[in-house]
């Protein structure tokens, strides 16, 4: 017998829920009960637009008949296989799908269930890819100020964002953090990559002297940091980076998990930016957030240094029971056909201009301190209130949601990041009522 979900729940004490404020929601609950291209539909019948793509993953938009399809004949087909010394057709071709797509170097994907999960693997193969070429002794992981890769221990260790670490002990030892690239003094209102900044890439060299480049196994940085307000990388800023762990023998891992599968008008930061890493973390759009799936790209140098030693013993003790999991894959493949099919990551590229300039028309409302952009993806920092660190943004959040619009916000700054088919007049829509909730905050 089929079970109807209720509209509103009549008890919501079990569901403790993840960066929420759990007293302050369950006092007015905010419930979305379905969705439907660029709109969520809430339990008392209003239109939401999606201004944030769901949590930076629904790019495709909701509801899209392919992925819908291809999940309901998977579950049909074959609901689940093993991933351990066993194979399903689907892994295989979303693998190959993935590879197609990304940069040149990048030939091999190993399968997660999230981007928490992909930078653990891509920390692990880091450290691994060093041990099995001799070098044991790199050990050592850098990340950087205010970057955000996950809430597992590795992710919070490199991380650098103070609430996601400080309750949680002494993380992973051995890890060290570049100094972030926020520099609102000589960068405000930037459209695009900022000017100023690329300096601050070279403090890696102050952290290989430190502890001697033989001891460091990786630097992981996000391209463009998402989580912790959308910072654009400086000019020149990630090809130093680039350019010093090549000298060092030291591996660069870029987080795409929020830049990945178009939200930069390209298939990856990677391309978009013309720097290539060692190793790509995603998630989140590989399948439209429809299903918990996440990836890491390998280059063929990183990969082929595990293939040695008797063929049938394991070259990495490490994996999930749910590595490509049939369904997971099959979502997967129906979204990649989407972005294919429907030019997805054509229309974010075409429409970065007008987003671009929709979004500085901003520029000038009350509390607003900066903004910047790049790709289908923004920002709104605004003025702080006096010993309510926060505040200011949840209050934009609030009443933009009463009117209709879906933000996300961090500290005191709102973060945008639409599904990719969004149209000039849903732009229109969104920073008229993002404008009237500015014009009318205290």
């Amino acid at each position: 017998m089929a079970y109807d979900t209720p509209k509103v729940p009549n008890d919501l004490s079990a569901f403790w829920m993840p960066f929420t404020a759990n007293r302050q929601f369950k006092k007015n609950p905010r419930m979305f009960v379905s969705a439907d291209g660029m709109y969520y539909k809430t339990a008392d019948g209003r239109d939401v637009l999606d201004g944030t793509a769901g949590l930076w993953c629904v790019n495709a938009g909701h509801n899209r008949p392919l992925i819908t399809e291809a999940i309901q004949k998977q579950a049909a087909e074959l609901d689940y296989a093993p991933a351990f010394q066993m194979g399903h057709p689907k892994a295989f071709e979303l693998a190959t799908a993935i590879r197609d797509m990304a940069p040149d170097p990048f030939e091999h994907v190993f399968f997660t269930n999230s981007g928490s999960e992909s930078v653990e693997t891509a920390l692990k193969i880091a450290l691994a890819y060093h041990r099995v070429r001799g070098e044991g002794t790199r050990t050592r992981l850098i990340g950087r100020e205010r970057g955000y890769h996950g809430v597992n221990f590795g992710g919070i260790s490199v991380g650098g964002i103070v609430n996601n670490r400080k309750f949680f002990g002494s993380l992973l030892t051995g890890v060290d953090h570049l100094p972030h690239t926020h520099l609102p003094d000589q960068n405000a209102y930037t459209r695009g990559q900022p000017e100023h900044g690329a300096y601050l890439a070279e403090d890696l060299e102050r952290i290989v002297a430190l502890h001697g480049a033989d001891t460091i196994a990786a630097v992981i940085v996000e391209p463009m940091a998402g989580s912790t307000g959308v910072l654009m990388p400086p000019k020149g800023y990630l090809e130093k980076l680039r350019e010093i762990c090549t000298k060092h023998g030291i591996l660069l891992i870029f987080d795409e998990v929020i830049t990945g599968f178009g939200r930069l008008g390209s298939s990856f930061a990677a391309e978009h930016f013309g720097v290539m890493p060692d190793l790509i973390t995603t998630a989140k759009g590989l399948t439209n957030g429809v299903i918990p799936m996440g990836a890491v790209l390998a280059t063929s140098a990183i990969h082929d240094a595990f293939m040695s030693g008797p063929e049938e013993a394991i070259e990495l003790f490490h994996g999930y029971t749910y590595s490509g999991n049939p369904i997971a894959s099959a979502a997967g493949l129906a979204t990649l056909q989407t972005y294919r099919e429907d030019g997805l990551f054509e229309n974010a590229a075409g429409l970065a201009g007008y987003w671009e300039d929709a979004l500085h028309s901003l520029k000038g409302l009350p509390h607003v301190i900066d903004i910047r952009n790049m790709g289908l993806i923004g920002a709104i920092e605004l003025e702080g209130i006096e010993g309510a660190p926060t505040k200011r943004a949840f209050n934009a959040f609030l009443q933009a949601y009463d009117k209709g619009l879906l933000i996300r916000t961090t500290g005191d700054i709102i973060a945008l990041s639409p599904p990719l088919m969004i149209n000039k007049a849903q732009i229109d829509e969104l920073f008229g009522i993002l404008a009237d909730v500015l014009k009318n905050l205290d």
